[in-house]
């Protein structure tokens, strides 16, 4: 419940941050023109639309897949499970204190809806996948995994101890995305940052963090994750922070050129002649004739992390079990491939969102090209 609020609370502040940058983008005619160009162009255009539905779908999730029920009516008083506390089954008349297992409780309904007698008016309305994603199936004389099924509801099967891959799916999306987007605010906000002081101020500075990055640089990423994983359980926060120490060196390289090319321009000599502050002519000058390079990297970034926590969790070094994970169904995949629809749902779900956000790059980068609106004379 409290990871489901931060996470709306994250979708509606980056609502907002997309909101306030496509206003100040809209300012500006070139920037005006540029964004008529990304709508322009309709695959990258369309992709954006549809990756925005899945950031909507993910945040809300469990409107659409999960174990409690959407809406329960229940001797004339109602109640909403799915954002509720957890509501024990002898609430329902199940005789049990554990939570309520709303399938069972449909099931029970319908039954008696099926009997005019004792016909009450009561109803479940459940989500299109009544299944969460850590719940497990178990059938008599019948071992996991299940292949789909339309009768269960199982519309992508299960794994091999039973538990829904359409769930496991559309969770493991919310927490790739999620560590996709906080990697790239991380990795952004370092970057940018080391990368406009080192372009502006030059130097000894300079010269002192291009040597700090080149030996960074040189530690192996993957002995590192290996080593901490070794010491401390492995999540969310430390996979992001280590992630973070070897993410922002890209961002910075850009940024610094950007910075050091645009910092020898008449507008910001001018700035400077007139007493503008460094901090002014960064943040107001620098940053805003930056903005195609963030602007253009920005997809490729969100695909980079995705691809990077499946990694880690393929590698058995990422979110420990039962977290639901691409990485780790790819894994059961590749242990059991006589089930081909576990194999085959992941690496579908892999090709379409990084397809989507492929176009959606290529588009931005079409669209934010400096040649499509620089007139030469």
């Amino acid at each position: 419940m409290i990871r489901t609020l931060l996470l709306i609370v994250a979708c509606i502040v980056a609502l907002y941050a997309l909101k306030k940058l496509a206003s100040i983008l809209w300012r500006d005619p070139l920037n005006r023109k540029k964004l008529q160009r990304f709508k322009s162009i309709k695959r990258g255009y369309w992709s954006f639309l549809f990756f925005i539905a899945l950031l909507l779908m993910s945040v809300f999730g469990e409107l659409v897949v999960n174990s409690r029920a959407l809406l329960v009516r229940y001797e004339g008083k109602f109640h909403f499970p799915t954002y509720a506390d957890m509501i024990p089954g002898k609430e329902f008349g199940l005789g049990y204190d554990y939570e309520t297992n709303y399938r069972e409780l449909a099931a029970r309904i319908a039954d008696k809806g099926n009997d005019p007698d004792e016909a009450t008016g009561d109803f479940v309305l459940m989500p299109p996948v009544p299944y969460n994603a850590f719940e497990t199936e178990e059938r008599d004389d019948v071992y996991p995994p299940f292949a789909p099924s339309l009768a269960d509801k199982h519309y992508l099967g299960t794994d091999s101890v039973g538990r829904d891959i359409g769930a496991r799916l559309f969770y493991g999306f919310r927490i790739a995305i999620s560590f996709a987007l906080v990697l790239l605010a991380c990795t952004y906000v370092v970057g940018i940052a080391l990368g406009c002081i080192m372009g502006y101020f030059g130097g000894l500075f300079d010269l002192l963090f291009q040597r700090i990055i080149e030996i960074w640089s040189a530690i192996p990423f993957l002995y590192v994750v290996i080593i901490v994983a070794a010491v401390f359980p492995p999540s969310f926060p430390i996979l992001v922070s280590i992630v973070v120490l070897f993410g922002w060196m890209g961002m910075t390289w850009y940024m610094r050129t950007a910075t050091y090319k645009e910092a020898t321009r008449e507008y910001v000599l001018a700035a400077r002649a007139l007493g503008a502050s460094r901090t002014r002519i960064i943040f107001s000058h620098i940053l805003p004739n930056t903005v195609s390079i963030i602007v253009t990297f920005i997809p490729f970034a969100i695909s980079s992390g995705i691809v990077t926590l499946t990694s880690l969790d393929y590698l058995g070094y990422g979110l420990p079990p039962p977290t639901p994970s691409w990485g780790e169904l790819i894994d059961q995949g590749m242990n059991h491939l006589d089930d081909k629809w576990i194999i085959a749902s992941v690496l579908a779900a892999m090709i379409i969102v990084l397809t989507t956000v492929t176009f959606i790059g290529e588009a931005v980068r079409e669209a934010f090209d400096p040649k499509q609106h620089t007139t030469y004379q």
